[in-house]
């Protein structure tokens, strides 16, 4: 059931009439823009039955990829590890491993005006992948697994960033998230960065969030506890300010 004649999901006819409610008829100001969002966890296998993964659930990014759609972008939704039902009306491209996800958004990222990172990557991977499963020693030592580090996909998008194209970095920091958040949107060469303060009970897998997102030239807007959907739509206002200034709608 896939197509323009598939009946969304109930959760998102649901999320488009509670839009609706709270927004009235959605502006279409993103139409005939080209937009990238990335979405999920990375999944860096050990052996056939492990892995090194994180807790993102994928759905800020979703949400990011929801409502750019439905405000008339043309939207690619590079997918890591999501168990969500697709967006009605976005392209969807399935990854599991950071190279993976890197290869995708890279090529999605050619002629695109917005790419938004919201996936989480692994920053680390095993350095070697073992064919069969690890199995315990004898006198019940661990074993050892050496990591490598896994390239930092904003970053690369950033140093290749065209003119006119606006990046979204995120920056997901238990302590220090601030100060962390501004060293990255410096490193990362990013447009805004969306700093979330994480813990176990924190962001992952919730339907809410709230964030601090820190622009390039300065600026610093507090977003206060909402849905996903909702900081979704108060993010994309700020890009489109970037937007608008630097490269007016084709």
């Amino acid at each position: 059931d896939t197509g323009k004649g598939r009946l969304p999901e109930p959760a998102e006819i649901f999320a488009y009439a509670r839009r609706a409610l709270l927004r009235g008829n959605t502006v279409q100001d993103l139409v005939g823009r080209r937009v990238v969002v990335t979405a999920g966890g990375t999944r860096e296998p050990l052996d056939p039955v492990r892995f090194l993964g994180n807790r993102s659930s994928g759905k800020q990014g979703y949400a990011f990829a929801f409502t750019a759609a439905a405000r008339g972008a043309e939207v690619t939704l590079v997918s890591a590890n999501v168990t969500l039902p697709d967006p009605t009306g976005v392209k969807v491209v399935r990854v599991g491993t950071t190279e993976e996800l890197r290869a995708a958004t890279l090529a999605a990222a050619e002629g695109a005006d917005v790419v938004v990172m919201a996936a989480a990557p692994a920053d680390f991977r095993p350095a070697v992948y073992h064919d069969s499963k690890i199995k315990k020693s004898e006198d019940g030592s661990a074993p050892v697994i050496e990591l490598t580090t896994n390239p930092d996909i904003a970053a690369e998008l950033g140093a290749r960033k065209p003119a006119g194209q606006v990046l979204v970095a995120f920056a997901a920091e238990t302590s220090d998230a601030i100060e962390n958040a501004r060293i990255k949107l410096a490193r990362k060469r990013a447009d805004l960065i969306v700093v979330n303060e994480v813990g176990v009970d924190k962001v992952f897998g919730a339907d809410t969030n709230a964030a601090t997102v820190l622009g390039a030239d300065g600026s610093v807007e507090v977003l206060p506890k909402q849905t996903k959907e909702e900081l979704a739509d108060a993010v994309w206002d700020l890009v489109l300010r970037r937007l608008n200034a630097v490269a007016p709608t084709r």
